[in-house]
């Protein structure tokens, strides 16, 4: 009779069975017919009467009955035996027993010998018991030889993890899981280094992440990252914590959201911190902020640091300082960098300088990248550049971003042109949309079209109004003249340098909203015109202003053009102004048109301003000539109604 596995269980837990507040009436009677037959002589009934009081706590009454056995030569008894001993303190005599019960086959005892030499640190004897009880089929010691050599980084431990995991252990399980998802990165890194060999997408390679690892292996095995995912649940389904939490993650982001909570639940009400504050987070994304905070409170109680950051975060939302900033101190004890960089934001949003500066170092020290930016832009508005310097430099070369595009404009404030530059390409290489746009800005002036192209596409793609303006003029320029529709023809569909000044008009790009009305207004479509001329102008743009003028004067609309024209000169607009003088003056109102001619020959450009010079001076002549104003002045008028016929629209 071998009873060696669940004796083998109990040693590795260190926790015998307690006898129960009520005795089980089957049992007592199992028992009770175990010890007439081990007081009858029977080897057999010895042994189980010996495990029986064994995992009840009977000590003293399970060792007489295993000593017994295990002098009839009872493998079981004398495995069970060395158990008892161990649990007692007395290791050696338990080894010598453990060997006993392996030497006549007990896979069980085989295990136990080979943990305790491991424990000993004699690693050749524990490989070699370790062994024979996984060979002989000995879920446990499967797991602990795959440990002993995954320890050793031999390539066979994952036979011996997958064999455990196969026979239902799931630590070894979550554990094969693990390594299959460290291979899985592994062999995107390193598709992503040979893309970016051949010019590929390095970036995108790596940031694809799981996503790219999913699918069939190339002989039709599953991949890396599939396998990874199976096994995590079969680990999680057993109740493995951990791999629930790492199961939840796969499927997160992947955009299971919903099995993703389940999971993190299960794990998160099994006492992991880490998959309560995860279901805090779905929770938030998902609307449910009362909820969230519930599950972040419990796991910043647990001494989550992220869990704590976000409760911050929250309370700091809500307008409560105080208790955010209680958070984000537990968040830093709880040994989470972002806690100090946290508390560095919310001093500097309430004017606290000093203390932000405290806080930034204190997290920059500590090696976070944005903490240092943070205190690089704090340094630079106060004037310091030279001490934000290095900090920029740190956090950039650390990884981050927007210090390498902050870098750029510090060169270029100090007109490195060149350093700047570097900068520049090395941010908009990580994504940086106003980076990009400044790449894409200098290859422009630098007549490198395709490249500037590139780069302000990027730009334009990640939200960049400026830069989608830019693309539109890049684009434009290629594009042929296309005159009005022909009547009875049908319009021509939009060119797609078209679409991106709308695009830009769209996130309030004046010159592009200018622009767009502009082509509308080509194609004859008044109305879309007057709206963008309308949107700019009273953004405060005074081109839109003085076109959306010319409608309004074709449609009829002249007191209204008038106010818009004078919008645009008062900013600076020289032909509002020359058109001002030349309405004034139509109506006889020669002193209103000669100051507005004066003002036009002010603004320019040359030819406004020779324009506006020949009507000043004929304005002049009639109030010399003495004619009052508002009297006839017929010549004067003529003149002035030819003079404004060949007035352009204002380009953006």
């Amino acid at each position: 009779m071998d009873v060696m596995g669940d004796k083998a269980t109990l040693l590795e837990t260190g926790r015998f069975a307690q006898p129960a507040d009520r005795e089980d009436p089957g049992a007592a009677a199992e028992e009770m017919r175990h010890r007439l037959a081990a007081e009858a002589g029977d080897v057999d009934a010895m042994s189980v009467l010996g495990s029986l009081l064994l995992r009840r706590g009977d000590l003293d009454g399970a060792e007489s009955m295993l000593r017994a056995a295990t002098a009839e030569g009872d493998r079981a008894a004398a495995n069970n035996l060395g158990v008892l001993l161990h649990q007692r303190g007395y290791a050696e005599e338990a080894a010598g027993w453990w060997r006993v019960a392996a030497v006549a086959g007990s896979a069980a005892a085989a295990h136990a010998l080979g943990r305790h030499h491991r424990e000993r640190g004699d690693e050749p004897a524990a490989e070699y018991w370790l062994r024979q009880s996984a060979e002989q089929g000995h879920t446990l010691g499967a797991y602990a030889l795959a440990d002993l050599l995954e320890h050793r980084g031999d390539v066979g431990a994952e036979r011996w993890m997958r064999t455990a995991a196969e026979r239902g252990h799931r630590e070894a399980a979550y554990r094969l899981a693990r390594a299959l998802d460290r291979r899985a990165d592994a062999e995107g890194a390193e598709r992503g280094e040979r893309g970016a060999e051949r010019g590929g997408r390095s970036g995108q390679a790596r940031q694809a992440g799981r996503a790219g690892q999913a699918g069939r292996a190339g002989d039709g095995a599953p991949s890396p990252a599939d396998e990874a995912e199976q096994w995590y649940r079969q680990a999680a389904a057993r109740g493995h914590r951990r791999a629930a939490l790492h199961l939840g993650a796969i499927l997160e982001q992947r955009g299971d959201l919903k099995e993703a909570g389940r999971w993190y639940l299960n794990s998160a009400k099994d006492g992991e911190s880490r998959a309560a504050c995860a279901l805090g987070f779905l929770l938030r994304d998902a609307g449910d902020e009362e909820s969230a905070a519930v599950w972040w409170l419990k796991a910043a109680q647990d001494g989550d640091g992220n869990a704590a950051n976000a409760l911050g975060a929250l309370h700091a939302e809500r307008g409560e300082t105080q208790t955010a900033e209680r958070w984000y101190r537990a968040a830093m004890d709880a040994g989470d960098v972002n806690g100090a960089y946290n508390l560095g934001l919310l001093c500097a949003e309430q004017g606290r300088t000093a203390q932000a500066d405290q806080w930034y170092r204190r997290a920059a020290y500590a090696g976070h990248r944005e903490a240092a930016n943070a205190l690089a832009v704090l340094l630079l508005q106060h004037g310091d550049a030279a001490g934000a310097e290095p900090w920029f430099s740190k956090a950039a070369e650390a990884g981050s971003v927007d210090a390498a595009f902050n870098l750029g404009i510090l060169y270029a404030s100090r007109d490195d042109e060149a350093a700047a530059l570097r900068w520049y390409e090395r941010a908009a290489a990580a994504g940086h949309t106003d980076a990009a746009l400044q790449v894409g800005t200098a290859r422009l002036r630098e007549g490198d079209e395709q490249d500037a192209e590139r780069h302000l596409r990027c730009a334009a793609g990640g939200g960049s109004a400026e830069a989608a303006y830019r693309l539109g003029t890049v684009l434009d320029a290629r594009s042929p003249s296309v005159g009005p529709p022909v009547l009875g023809e049908p319009a021509a569909e939009k060119t797609e340098c078209e679409e991106w000044y709308e695009r830009a008009a769209e996130l309030g790009h004046r010159r592009a909203q200018v622009r767009v009305g502009m082509l509308a207004a080509g194609r004859g479509d008044v109305v879309e015109a007057a709206r963008w001329y309308r949107l700019a102008a009273e953004a405060g743009s005074r081109n839109g202003a003085f076109n959306l003028g010319l409608l309004l004067a074709r449609e009829g609309s002249e007191p209204e053009a008038a106010l818009w024209w004078t919008r645009a000169a008062d900013a600076g607009h020289g032909r509002a102004a020359l058109r001002l003088a030349l309405l004034y003056a139509r109506r006889g109102q020669l002193a209103q048109g000669q100051r507005w001619a004066s003002r036009a020959v002010e603004l320019g450009p040359a030819e406004v301003a020779e324009r506006a010079a020949r009507l000043k001076e004929a304005l002049h002549q009639e109030l010399t000539a003495g004619r009052p104003d508002g009297d006839s002045g017929a010549a004067t008028r003529g003149r002035a109604g030819r003079m404004g016929t060949d007035l352009r629209w204002s380009g953006a």
